[in-house]
């Protein structure tokens, strides 16, 4: 069985990274699906329900109103993003977590073993209760 890996993420307003320490000790960036090591935090909602994250998302948000970037921002507030095509509102902390679980995935395909532990950066500015 492998070493079990705790992968280290940048939850960034823009973007965000995910990376881990090799066996010797380097730190590497874990590509996105997309090839590159950052990726959009952003996500969009398709009238079928289907949710993109990342590149696509940000790709079509011109065209789709329903699409939420920069929601760690409201972390720790009241405020809710109103998704027009499914008629629901999620929390900024619901939205960051559909761009967590979009890294976890495609890091979990690129080491071929699951990620069930993470250390996940927040800006030093939070206050406790958007460190929560």
């Amino acid at each position: 069985m492998a070493k079990e890996i705790i992968v280290g993420i940048d939850l960034g307003t823009t973007n965000s990274v995910i990376s881990y320490m090799q066996a010797d000790g380097k730190v590497k960036v874990i590509p996105n699906p997309e090839g590159t090591n950052t990726t959009p935090s952003v996500v969009g909602f398709k009238a079928s329900g289907e949710e993109i994250v990342g590149n696509a998302a940000k790709r079509q948000a011109i065209t789709n109103p329903d699409t939420v970037s920069s929601a760690k921002r409201k972390i720790g507030s009241a405020d809710k993003f109103h998704i027009q095509c499914l008629n629901k509102d999620y929390t900024p902390q619901e939205i960051s977590s559909k761009v967590l679980a979009y890294m976890k995935s495609y890091a979990e395909k690129n080491l071929g073993q699951p990620v069930n532990k993470a250390v996940i950066t927040v800006p030093a500015y939070f206050n406790d209760a958007q460190r929560v």
